[in-house]
């Protein structure tokens, strides 16, 4: 096992003699059993030092896509035999072709290990009684992030999604403290509680932890003050990952809003310029696109995996909890970010802006009928309960984002409850257009 014990304590300096040592042994590994590497780096092994990983060919999605396209089920950049495979997964196939996750004995364990740091970091452990609210059926948010939450020692009901009514009903019956869901499933549980349950309100169920993961859009102050305010109960990004690599490697602790890095004994992590692919220092204040290489994975091992997601690195230094690994903030998919007459924009921004509205829901749509460019940024947002629409909401809606955004907005205003219910991921982005 290679999992080191106090590895979210350690700084860099400290973790490098690990990483190095990791990363000989992988190399070497995947260099040997990985066609798909070895085709991508041209039948040449490279550096024994990390120092040269930036001169290494970046891989991604559709590289990965095509190999399991062309080597089903699990790809060529299968490492190890098809024996080695013990627990399959499969993505959503939201963005494209669903994919197939092949884990090892030791895959599954280091997963758990890593995703257990990140789900104590957010303040889960013995005494809790967690509810687990996302897909069981293949997804890895299911049962393997089940298995992070029991790795905190926390007692873990396996609910999953549907049968809401019910899960209202168990949640009040075995005392239930806390709930692992998405960040936009609390308003689903809203709207059935205020059609179905009209004596109970959402605090009256007596939640005191929110562990939430999947979506974008907690890093919004609003947002989480309006779960505390409706719901008392903490809520906290306690599940950020990338599901070709690790379900959960990041998360926050009770004193940070920002991710903590947890995985940095397992998983090795870069940032690139996304438009030119040229590596950036990993530091206090940079954006870029986060790149990952696993130092350990023995069936579907990646290295320089670009995931599409643009963080923004704010510490690098010990927080007051002790952790060292670097703290950041998603702000976006490199494949979610619209661009208005040369600005990028993310959806996580447009809900920043929506949510200071108490008018709306705080759910919307950016809907794209045509390709791109775009002078405008087309949004539908939904009335709040109880709202009547008017022409003076979608104007002041537009002018916030251009006062804060810099972008020309066209706000259609849609009736409560407008949107359909979502237990699993909610798509904000939503393309018409072939």
């Amino acid at each position: 096992m290679t999992i080191v014990k106090d590895a979210v304590s350690l700084g860099a300096a400290d973790l490098l003699p690990h990483q190095q040592a990791a990363w000989q042994k992988q190399r070497d590994y995947v260099g040997q059993n990985s066609a798909f590497y070895q085709n991508l780096w041209n039948g040449k092994a490279p550096s024994a030092d990390l120092r040269d990983l930036a001169l290494l060919p970046l891989s991604n999605k559709s590289q990965i896509r095509a190999s399991q396209e062309n080597h089903p089920p699990f790809g060529d950049y299968l490492a190890s035999s098809r024996d080695t495979v013990k627990r399959l997964h499969r993505t959503s196939g939201t963005t494209g072709q669903a994919m197939n996750l092949g884990l090892s004995a030791r895959d599954c364990e280091i997963t758990e290990i890593v995703g257990g740091r990140c789900q104590t970091a957010a303040g889960l452990g013995p005494g809790h009684t967690v509810i687990h609210c996302l897909n069981y059926q293949m997804w890895m948010g299911g049962l393997t992030d089940h298995m992070t939450l029991e790795r905190t020692g926390a007692t873990v009901v396996p609910f999953g999604v549907g049968g809401t009514e019910l899960l209202i009903r168990t949640i009040r019956d075995i005392g239930a403290t806390a709930i692992s869901c998405t960040p936009s499933y609390p308003a689903v549980l809203e709207r059935v509680l205020h059609d179905r349950f009209p004596d109970l309100k959402p605090i009256d169920l007596g939640l005191k932890l929110g562990l939430f993961g999947g979506e974008p859009g907690l890093d919004d102050p609003t947002l989480r003050h309006r779960i505390k305010k409706t719901w008392g109960m903490e809520a906290r990004n306690a599940n950020y990952g990338v599901s070709d690599v690790f379900c959960n490697f990041a998360a926050q602790c009770e004193h940070d809003t920002r991710l903590h890095f947890l995985a940095g004994d397992v998983l090795y992590p870069e940032l690139i310029a996304p438009e030119t692919e040229q590596p950036l220092p990993i530091i206090a204040g940079q954006k870029g696109e986060l790149v990952l290489t696993h130092l350990a994975r023995d069936c579907q091992p990646l290295v320089r995996f670009r995931t599409g997601d643009i963080i923004a690195v704010d510490e690098t230094e010990p927080c007051i909890c002790g952790r060292a690994g670097m703290r950041f903030r998603v702000v976006g998919r490199s494949d979610d970010m619209v661009v208005v007459r040369g600005l990028n924009l993310f959806p996580t921004m447009v809900a920043a802006v929506i949510n200071e509205f108490t008018e709306l829901s705080g759910d919307y749509r950016i809907v794209l009928d045509r390709p791109p460019p775009y002078d405008f940024l087309p949004v539908q947002v939904e009335l709040a309960k109880g709202q009547v629409g008017s022409n003076h909401i979608g104007s002041a809606v537009e002018q916030a984002i251009k006062s804060k955004l810099g972008a020309t907005a066209h706000v259609s205003i849609l009736p409560a409850a407008s949107f359909p219910v979502t237990e699993g991921k909610t798509i904000r982005v939503v393309r018409t257009y072939e």
